[in-house]
């Protein structure tokens, strides 16, 4: 079969080439993939990634081979999956613990965006425990993280403050659900109660001044590359708690549950740009610059 292989003389490390198939065990499904989705996190920006490997958490699709233990989609089942890696490739063995049925409303378009991205955003608000009136920062809010959580924070009753890194990249954060846009923590009219932070750095620094007393930081990534400055007594005197979260593992009902928020119209996938996995060097590069907010979608030929 086809995959996209880390190859570090290609754009974005990037490159098709031909790989075996995946032999599924009992508890998996087969799976023929229609639509990928890129992550930050997961694009291979160093050496460190061996050659040859094939990346990849998100991906949908039609089951091919029902799994043998007989749980799980049968073959024709439209799905959309999650894995910690081998996604971009024309096949995938994913666990039946690891996806979730289409509607034949919801491209595959829209749903290869959905694991990780809303994934952590609707996992990081659970581990908030945000409750209806307070006060969430959502740091990286252009991002294809940041949407989701923009948009279920506003769901879940909170009055939601959106940072991007400049006024372009706010555009649209208002009809998602935020109700303030901001460019630092200078501009914040209050102290919040939950931060989600994408970005850390100077922003998460500064932001520690501005939490309310038991207020929660749940730390989800830091594309900054900065250090994150913090000092002890800014978390003691306001007795605040710092959680790091990843998203991943049994995501199987997590991700029906969001499917269903699409098909009900209630979840946009932001969805900013959509090219064949040819292109798939060129998007990463963009990705990587910062050139895209929210998601980027590959579809295989």
């Amino acid at each position: 079969m086809r995959a996209l292989v880390v190859d570090h003389s290609a754009p974005g490390r990037l490159a098709l080439d031909t790989v075996a198939d995946p032999a599924p065990g009992p508890d998996e499904v087969l799976v023929r993939i229609a639509a990928i989705s890129l992550n930050y996190g997961e694009l291979p920006q160093s050496e460190d990634v061996a050659a040859g490997t094939v990346p990849g958490w998100d991906a949908a699709g039609v089951v091919e081979r029902a799994a043998a233990d007989g749980r799980g989609p049968k073959p024709g089942d439209r799905v959309v999956t999650w894995g910690r890696s081998n996604g971009w490739a024309e096949l995938r063995a994913v666990h039946v613990d690891e996806l979730a049925v289409l509607p034949d409303t919801v491209d595959f378009a829209t749903a290869a965006a959905l694991p990780v991205a809303g994934l952590t955003a609707l996992r990081a608000l659970r581990r908030a425990d945000v409750l209806p009136g307070q006060r969430v920062a959502i740091t990286g809010a252009s991002g294809g993280v940041g949407r989701f959580a923009v948009q279920l924070a506003h769901q879940a009753g909170a009055e939601v403050y959106a940072f991007v890194g400049s006024p372009a990249r706010g555009e649209g954060l208002a009809a998602l659900g935020a109700d303030h846009v901001l460019t630092g923590p200078a501009e914040l009219d209050a102290p919040v109660d939950v931060v989600l932070d994408n970005v850390g750095g100077s922003l998460l620094a500064g932001l520690l001044g501005h939490i309310a007393p038991e207020g929660k930081v749940i730390s989800i990534g830091a594309t900054s590359g900065e250090p994150t400055p913090i000092q002890p007594y800014q978390l003691i005197l306001n007795r605040l708690t710092l959680i790091g979260i990843q998203a991943g593992g049994s995501t199987g009902a997590d991700l029906a549950h969001l499917v269903r928020l699409l098909a009900e119209g209630r979840l946009q996938s932001s969805v900013d740009r959509v090219t064949g996995w040819e292109q798939a060097g060129e998007t990463a590069v963009a990705l990587i610059n910062r050139e895209i907010r929210g998601k980027a979608v590959l579809t295989l030929g």
